[in-house]
């Protein structure tokens, strides 16, 4: 392939400047001749030589220097020849070393450059291949030699395709040669306008691939062929020429076929005769060929074949061939005969049933009218119980409630007894009076607790309650009983949390621990809790006498006691199981004779909350109550002369009233009391929280105010609370209302 250079135009120039020199040097020459022959004088002679000389030898620098560029030049275009060459021979050397066919086209589509292993796909024409050569006489020589596979059916055809393919040298495609090889071949474009072609032999590659996919068909015929051998029904497979190409162990065993059968009746028209010859088959034309490549739908029947039936299915294949199977539904059909025979006998069965059942329904309907008369009369029974259960509430309510009254002033007369000088005959007879007065208190606040229990007037408040506060305040309260009593008591007090309502709670614990101590006469009592699961168990244990099995349900009701030790009224443990039941709490009891007794409830485990710190609003300080002015507004006169001989008995200044009007009656202007103790309940509709209020408007300032009742429902005491006044329950302990006043005027 030339090479062309930059050195090229300059040489050309320096030769044409060479020519022309020689050409002036001639002619100068050639004047001098002249001359010579010329008559003249000397001296002009000499003056033209010197002025020749002067001329030829400017022109001989000239044309030395012009031959020495014209040498370097011409050692310059040597050594690019040269260069070029290399640069030539690596190219071909590096593209003889490739293993893929290299071929080289320029923009005329001639053959400038070729490697080895090119030729060696074209191995009838290579001797004909040279440089120079269009690349559409190379596809032709390779077409009449039939070197393309492509190129045996159609050369001409192949050309043109192989042309046009070239034309558009736009990335790679695969031609199959005659000798059984694959080769890729792929051409891009130069930037010249050239095409370069790389011919990649892919033999090895197209015979994988092909192995692959023979072993994936093998496969495939493998799992094929267990399919339809597992198949209870018999399969037989045409192709388009009617020869039997797959078959199944079924379709022998179905068909009664011979062992060599595929031998001999290889084809469909053997086996339909068989079918119909043999075993005496009447298809309808089922089983008629449908193979020949034309659409056609498949058709189903059920055939008899002697005693046997047979499903028979035929599908013909789109690209020829037929498919036909056999399913041996003689069991089938003996079932459903044998189940129609059944339903037929279950009809008569059921219309004799039926028949029966009328009758019966008849009977059933007079007893269901008996029945919803009895039940409307135990309905009307119902109500009349629910009735008189409300009646007893209400009257044990509005009894308890009556009773507290009178009650209250003899407590309120006792205590008064009580801080005088009395004999000692005296002060044990009002001792002996404050004990009996306190068991007739303690009956009427459980009386009033079950009533208000069974009418649902306390609804539990459940929280998050810290089990080791309520704890320490029941040792504190139970201790000095259990000193008196001679036991040890014991309060393992751990902090713990448990969701339950409070009060409630704290009652059941009260409940357990006084029942303990009560029916104890020497040991000890111990309450402690134990962690079970997602709850919390306490327990309350004595080394009492026990109880029996059979006696330990029967505890729980009203009243009931199996001993004489006074004190106890039977009904503590029957307000615990009604607040257990009520708060979903439960009550156990584990107990022998002899050996004492463990109650236990069980606690839902609670959450720890954020505690406000404790107040100590004046609690535990002492403040002398002496001149304390003090407003008891109350309607009945027996509880107003209790109230007046208690507290004047503390040294406090009392004024008596039964309402609002003769309250304020007995201040001058400027006057107020230092605490108003005020009944609920006063005259003509009158309530001690309207009469509070009234009492702050009229002195123009808020007097501390303490409510007295006997009233222990919910709403009042939120409705107090709602107005931070406190409660006191009737009848009044003069310890607790001593307690309260301190702590209210510290």
């Amino acid at each position: 392939m030339p090479l062309a250079t930059a050195a090229d135009p300059e040489i050309e120039g320096l030769r044409a400047e060479v020519r022309k020199l020689r050409k002036i040097n001639a002619a100068l020459m050639d004047r001098v001749e002249r001359s010579s022959d010329m008559a003249g004088n000397a001296f002009s002679m000499f003056e033209t030589a010197i002025s020749l000389e002067s001329m030829v030898r400017d022109r001989t620098i000239a044309l030395e220097d012009a031959l020495g560029r014209l040498a370097k030049a011409n050692a310059d275009l040597a050594e690019a020849h040269a260069a070029a060459d290399a640069n030539r021979m690596r190219l071909r050397d590096a593209i003889d070393s490739i293993n893929e066919g290299f071929v080289l086209f320029d923009a005329e589509d001639r053959l400038v450059l070729f490697n080895e292993a090119y030729l060696g796909f074209w191995p009838e024409i290579a001797d004909q291949v040279h440089e120079g050569m269009h690349f559409d006489e190379i596809a032709r020589l390779a077409a009449i030699h039939h070197q393309p596979r492509g190129s045996i059916v159609g050369p001409d055809r192949w050309v043109s395709d192989r042309l046009a393919r070239h034309r558009v040298a736009e990335g790679g495609h695969v031609q199959a040669l005659a000798d059984g090889r694959w080769v890729q071949i792929n051409e891009l474009r130069t930037s010249e306008g050239g095409i370069v072609g790389i011919y990649t032999d892919i033999t090895e590659v197209k015979t994988e691939d092909a192995r692959e996919r023979a072993r994936e068909l093998a496969e495939r015929n493998i799992m094929l062929q267990s399919t339809l051998d597992n198949l209870s029904e018999g399969v037989c497979l045409f192709d388009a020429e009617g020869r039997l190409a797959a078959w199944n162990d079924a379709l022998q065993r179905l068909l009664s076929l011979p062992d060599d059968w595929s031998e001999g009746l290889g084809t469909h028209a053997a086996v339909m005769d068989w079918c119909r010859g043999t075993l005496g088959m009447e298809d309808g034309g089922v089983l008629d060929w449908r193979g020949d490549g034309t659409h056609g739908e498949r058709r189903q029947r059920l055939v008899r074949c002697g005693e046997r039936s047979f499903e028979v299915r035929s599908n013909p294949m789109d690209g020829g061939g037929q498919v036909i199977g056999f399913t041996d539904v003689s069991d089938m059909l003996r079932a459903q005969n044998a189940l129609q025979e059944t339903a037929e006998s279950l009809e008569r069965r059921v219309a004799e049933r039926t028949a029966e059942l009328v009758a019966v329904n008849r009977q059933l309907a007079d007893e269901v009218a008996e029945r919803r008369q009895i039940e409307a009369q135990l309905l009307d029974a119902k109500t009349i119980a629910e009735k008189a259960n409300l009646s007893k509430t209400s009257f044990l309510a509005a009894a308890s409630h009556d009773l507290l009254q009178p009650l209250n002033a003899a407590r309120l007369f006792v205590a008064a007894l009580g801080d005088r000088r009395l004999a000692l005959p005296t002060r044990a007879l009002v001792s002996q009076t404050s004990t009996a007065l306190d068991s007739v208190e303690d009956l009427l606040e459980a009386l009033l607790e079950i009533s208000r229990l069974d009418a649902g007037a306390i609804q539990p408040e459940i929280a998050d309650v810290r089990l080791d506060r309520m704890l320490e305040t029941l040792r504190v309260e139970f201790a000095p009983v259990a000193r008196s009593a001679g036991l040890a008591l014991e309060i393992e007090a751990e902090p713990l949390w448990v969701r339950s309502d409070v009060r409630l709670l704290r009652r059941i614990l009260q409940n357990f621990l006084s029942n303990a101590l009560r029916y104890t006469r020497q040991g000890s009592v111990r309450l402690f809790c134990t962690v079970r699961g997602d709850g919390v168990r306490v327990s309350v244990a004595d080394t009492g006498p026990g109880i029996a099995t059979d006696k330990q349900a029967l505890i729980f009701e009203e009243f009931r006691r199996f001993d004489n030790r006074p004190g106890g009224k039977g009904l503590g443990l029957a307000i615990v199981r009604r607040a257990g039941d009520m708060l979903g709490h439960p009550i156990t009891l584990e107990s022998e004779p002899g050996r004492g007794a463990t109650f236990s409830i069980d606690l839902p485990a609670g959450m720890p909350t954020v505690e406000q710190a404790d107040r100590a609003d004046g609690i535990g300080r002492d403040r002398s109550m002496r001149g304390l002015s003090v407003l008891v507004i109350d309607n009945e006169r027996t509880i107003q002369g209790g109230m007046r001989t208690l507290l004047e008995g503390w040294g406090c200044a009392v004024r008596i009233a039964s309402g609002f009007e003769e309250a304020v009656g007995q201040f001058a202007a400027g006057e107020r009391p230092d605490v108003v103790l005020v009944d609920y309940h006063l005259n003509d509709g009158e309530t001690g929280d309207l009469a509070i209020g009234r009492l702050n408007a009229h002195f123009g300032t808020p007097v501390p105010a303490i409510m007295i009742s006997a009233d222990r429902g919910e709403a009042l005491k939120v409705r107090l609370d709602d107005r931070a006044i406190p409660l006191l329950s009737k009848p009044v302990k003069p310890a607790q209302l001593r307690a309260l006043l301190r702590t209210m005027l510290a």
